[in-house]
Protein backbone atom coordinates (compact mmCIF):
# COMPACT_ATOMS: atom_id res chain seq x y z
CA UNK A 1 0.00 0.00 0.00
CA UNK A 2 1.43 3.60 -0.86
CA UNK A 3 1.45 5.93 1.86
CA UNK A 4 -0.45 8.17 0.37
CA UNK A 5 -3.08 5.01 0.04
CA UNK A 6 -2.68 4.79 4.14
CA UNK A 7 -3.18 8.27 4.63
CA UNK A 8 -6.29 8.73 2.72
CA UNK A 9 -7.63 5.24 4.83
CA UNK A 10 -6.39 7.42 7.87
CA UNK A 11 -8.26 10.21 7.20
CA UNK A 12 -11.22 8.19 6.46
CA UNK A 13 -10.94 6.39 9.82
CA UNK A 14 -10.96 9.53 11.70
CA UNK A 15 -14.27 10.96 10.05
CA UNK A 16 -15.72 7.81 11.18
CA UNK A 17 -14.49 8.06 14.47
CA UNK A 18 -15.69 11.44 14.94
CA UNK A 19 -18.95 10.31 14.13
CA UNK A 20 -19.34 7.75 16.69
CA UNK A 21 -18.00 10.03 19.17
CA UNK A 22 -20.65 12.66 17.96
CA UNK A 23 -23.10 9.94 18.13
CA UNK A 24 -22.14 9.11 21.69
CA UNK A 25 -22.51 12.57 23.16
CA UNK A 26 -26.15 12.08 21.49
CA UNK A 27 -27.05 9.36 23.03
CA UNK A 28 -25.98 10.46 26.21
CA UNK A 29 -27.80 13.54 25.49
CA UNK A 30 -30.97 11.64 24.94
CA UNK A 31 -30.81 9.23 27.71
CA UNK A 32 -30.46 12.65 29.93
CA UNK A 33 -33.61 13.88 28.52
CA UNK A 34 -36.08 11.22 29.14
CA UNK A 35 -36.93 12.33 32.67
CA UNK A 36 -36.41 16.07 32.98
CA UNK A 37 -37.97 19.24 31.32
CA UNK A 38 -36.72 18.80 28.04
CA UNK A 39 -38.19 22.25 26.50
CA UNK A 40 -36.10 23.95 29.41
CA UNK A 41 -33.35 21.64 28.79
CA UNK A 42 -33.12 22.28 24.77
CA UNK A 43 -33.50 26.12 24.91
CA UNK A 44 -30.31 26.11 27.40
CA UNK A 45 -28.57 24.25 24.24
CA UNK A 46 -30.02 26.87 21.59
CA UNK A 47 -28.86 29.76 24.07
CA UNK A 48 -25.51 28.25 24.50
CA UNK A 49 -24.60 27.90 20.56
CA UNK A 50 -25.91 30.77 19.93
CA UNK A 51 -28.72 30.14 17.82
CA UNK A 52 -31.37 32.46 16.92
CA UNK A 53 -34.50 30.51 19.77
CA UNK A 54 -37.21 32.46 17.18
CA UNK A 55 -36.06 30.87 14.12
CA UNK A 56 -38.40 28.45 12.04
CA UNK A 57 -36.24 25.31 12.30
CA UNK A 58 -34.74 25.67 15.65
CA UNK A 59 -38.98 26.35 16.68
CA UNK A 60 -39.94 23.67 14.81
CA UNK A 61 -37.37 21.30 16.69
CA UNK A 62 -38.16 22.59 19.94
CA UNK A 63 -42.15 21.61 19.13
CA UNK A 64 -41.21 17.55 17.87
CA UNK A 65 -38.67 16.95 20.56
CA UNK A 66 -41.27 18.26 23.08
CA UNK A 67 -43.49 15.72 21.62
CA UNK A 68 -41.44 13.32 22.11
CA UNK A 69 -42.31 10.11 24.71
CA UNK A 70 -39.45 8.92 27.03
CA UNK A 71 -39.60 5.67 25.39
CA UNK A 72 -38.84 7.64 21.86
CA UNK A 73 -35.93 9.09 23.74
CA UNK A 74 -34.60 5.80 25.22
CA UNK A 75 -34.30 4.03 21.75
CA UNK A 76 -33.23 7.31 20.37
CA UNK A 77 -30.19 6.54 22.89
CA UNK A 78 -29.73 2.84 21.80
CA UNK A 79 -29.81 3.71 18.03
CA UNK A 80 -27.50 6.12 18.74
CA UNK A 81 -24.85 4.04 20.69
CA UNK A 82 -25.36 0.63 18.21
CA UNK A 83 -24.32 3.21 15.36
CA UNK A 84 -21.46 4.52 17.01
CA UNK A 85 -20.51 0.94 18.20
CA UNK A 86 -20.22 0.54 14.21
CA UNK A 87 -18.15 3.88 13.37
CA UNK A 88 -15.84 2.55 16.03
CA UNK A 89 -15.26 -0.46 14.65
CA UNK A 90 -15.07 1.27 11.29
CA UNK A 91 -12.71 4.03 12.52
CA UNK A 92 -10.43 1.30 14.30
CA UNK A 93 -10.03 -0.97 11.66
CA UNK A 94 -9.41 1.11 9.24
CA UNK A 95 -6.66 3.18 11.25
CA UNK A 96 -5.17 -0.51 11.86
CA UNK A 97 -5.42 -0.62 7.94
CA UNK A 98 -7.29 -4.05 8.21
CA UNK A 99 -8.61 -5.10 4.76
CA UNK A 100 -11.47 -6.09 6.66
CA UNK A 101 -12.13 -3.17 7.94
CA UNK A 102 -12.19 -2.21 4.16
CA UNK A 103 -14.90 -4.35 3.40
CA UNK A 104 -17.23 -3.50 6.25
CA UNK A 105 -17.14 0.19 5.39
CA UNK A 106 -17.78 -0.46 1.53
CA UNK A 107 -20.39 -2.57 3.34
CA UNK A 108 -22.06 -0.05 5.73
CA UNK A 109 -21.61 2.72 3.81
CA UNK A 110 -22.79 1.76 0.60
CA UNK A 111 -26.17 0.44 2.29
CA UNK A 112 -27.13 3.71 3.41
CA UNK A 113 -26.61 4.86 -0.32
CA UNK A 114 -30.51 4.33 -1.18
CA UNK A 115 -31.89 5.96 2.32
CA UNK A 116 -29.38 9.60 1.58
CA UNK A 117 -30.95 9.06 -2.36
CA UNK A 118 -34.56 8.54 -0.61
CA UNK A 119 -33.89 11.47 1.73
CA UNK A 120 -32.55 13.81 -1.08
CA UNK A 121 -35.59 13.07 -3.37
CA UNK A 122 -37.85 14.17 -0.24
CA UNK A 123 -35.90 16.84 1.18
CA UNK A 124 -32.90 17.95 -1.20
CA UNK A 125 -30.88 20.04 0.05
CA UNK A 126 -26.74 20.92 -0.90
CA UNK A 127 -25.16 19.13 2.34
CA UNK A 128 -27.15 15.80 2.25
CA UNK A 129 -25.55 15.86 -1.70
CA UNK A 130 -22.41 16.49 -0.22
CA UNK A 131 -22.49 13.63 2.03
CA UNK A 132 -24.17 11.23 -0.76
CA UNK A 133 -20.92 12.30 -2.96
CA UNK A 134 -18.31 11.97 -0.12
CA UNK A 135 -19.78 8.22 0.42
CA UNK A 136 -19.79 7.43 -2.63
CA UNK A 137 -16.58 8.79 -2.83
CA UNK A 138 -15.38 6.53 0.15
CA UNK A 139 -17.10 3.85 -1.17
CA UNK A 140 -15.35 3.73 -4.92
CA UNK A 141 -11.73 4.54 -2.59
CA UNK A 142 -12.10 1.42 -0.60
CA UNK A 143 -13.05 -0.62 -3.74
CA UNK A 144 -10.16 0.33 -5.58
CA UNK A 145 -7.59 -0.40 -2.81
CA UNK A 146 -9.10 -3.70 -2.01
CA UNK A 147 -9.03 -4.24 -5.29
CA UNK A 148 -5.29 -2.74 -6.31
CA UNK A 149 -4.21 -4.65 -3.23
CA UNK A 150 -5.58 -7.88 -4.80
CA UNK A 151 -3.58 -7.77 -7.47
CA UNK A 152 -0.14 -7.55 -5.73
Amino acid sequence: MRPADAKLIRMIAVFKLLKAVLLMAVGLGALRLIHSDIAGSLEHWVRMFGVDPGSRYVVRILQKAVALTPDKFLWFGIVSFVYAGLFLTEGIGLWLLKRWAEWFTVILTSSLVPVEIYEIYRHPSEIKFLVLLFNIAVVGFLLYQIRAERRI
